[in-house]
């Protein structure tokens, strides 16, 4: 039994495994491979590699399988194209060992039982990692904008957690919040809390900040956080009695029209396999519109 199936515009440029996944069911890239190996799977009645991209009237013929009977003991969810192609145009740096994307705002690194977009599985079906799988190395929140580093082997992956648990790995941050200050520059050191069930636990958090510019209502601060606690900018500049702007969970007392948080992880430096690494990442258009609506000045960072 042999079904064809015929490739219309809205398929066009579409990797042939992708285009199985979305159309008829979410299996196992191993057993795409293999189908595709056996000639199972054909394009135009030709044996063809899982990243054959799909050309106009092609014509996919499938011998005596039927993917849409396959039983599913968990569903996946597969990241539509488009989102996947536009992560991808956040990449500022692609090497053998890692990438490094300016992550959008809203877009979590991980997922959970009611999100399904998130960085891990954006980038488990992309093709910068074809051959191996996405590493998680440090995490920013859901709503902060900025830099990520993703190691794209575990050998990486385990040198770059090292150095940012030992602290050898340099982050700074730009915030916009409300409120101003007298102290243009400082560390603030205290204890944090944070519970695990029942139980209330106390960690020391460092950060150092500086004023950048400010007026009557707003300030425009660099930090550099010195550990790494959870959340720690924004409990930090609660405490400082100066609250980013779109923190919906520190601070409520001020509504705004922007519904935006503005944390954005802007520089990160630090050093792998003897080679020094400094990236830096653009601020979004509705950070660099606020600062300009409010005459907030970029100076040196």
């Amino acid at each position: 039994m042999v079904e064809v199936i015929k490739i219309d515009v809205s398929s066009v440029g579409l990797r042939i495994d992708r285009w199985i996944k979305n159309n008829l069911s979410k299996i196992p890239q191993s057993l795409i491979e293999k189908d595709l190996r056996n000639g199972k799977i054909k394009i135009n009645n030709k044996k063809v590699k899982s990243s054959y991209k799909l050309k106009l009237f092609d014509q996919i013929y499938l011998y005596n399988i039927s993917y849409k009977n396959l039983s599913k003991k968990k569903k996946i969810f597969i990241p539509k194209d488009k989102i996947i192609q536009e992560t991808e145009n956040d990449i500022i740096e692609d090497n053998s060992d890692f990438i490094v994307i300016n992550k959008k705002s809203g877009l979590p690194v991980q997922g959970g039982s009611k999100i399904k977009e998130n960085i891990i599985n954006i980038f488990s079906n992309s093709i910068y990692f074809e051959n191996t799988k996405p590493y998680i190395v440090h995490r920013i929140d859901k709503d902060t904008s900025g830099l990520l580093v993703i190691a794209k082997n575990r050998s990486t992956a385990q040198q770059l957690t090292s150095l940012f648990r030992i602290r050898k790995i340099q982050k700074l941050y730009l915030a916009l919040t409300f409120g101003n200050i007298n102290k243009k520059k400082d560390i603030i050191d205290n204890n944090l809390i944070r519970y695990e069930g029942n139980k209330k636990i106390l960690e020391r958090a460092i950060t150092n900040y500086q004023l950048i510019d400010s007026n009557k209502n707003f300030s425009f601060f660099k930090l550099k956080p010195i550990t790494g606690r959870k959340h720690q900018i924004r409990k930090h500049l609660v405490d400082l009695g100066c609250p980013v702007i779109g923190d919906k969970k520190y601070f409520l007392n001020k509504p705004t029209k922007n519904n935006q948080l503005m944390l954005h992880a802007y520089e990160i430096k630090f050093i792998l396999n003897n080679k020094k690494y400094k990236f830096q990442a653009d601020l979004p258009n509705y950070f660099k519109n606020f600062l300009v609506k409010n005459n907030l000045k970029e100076k040196d960072f």
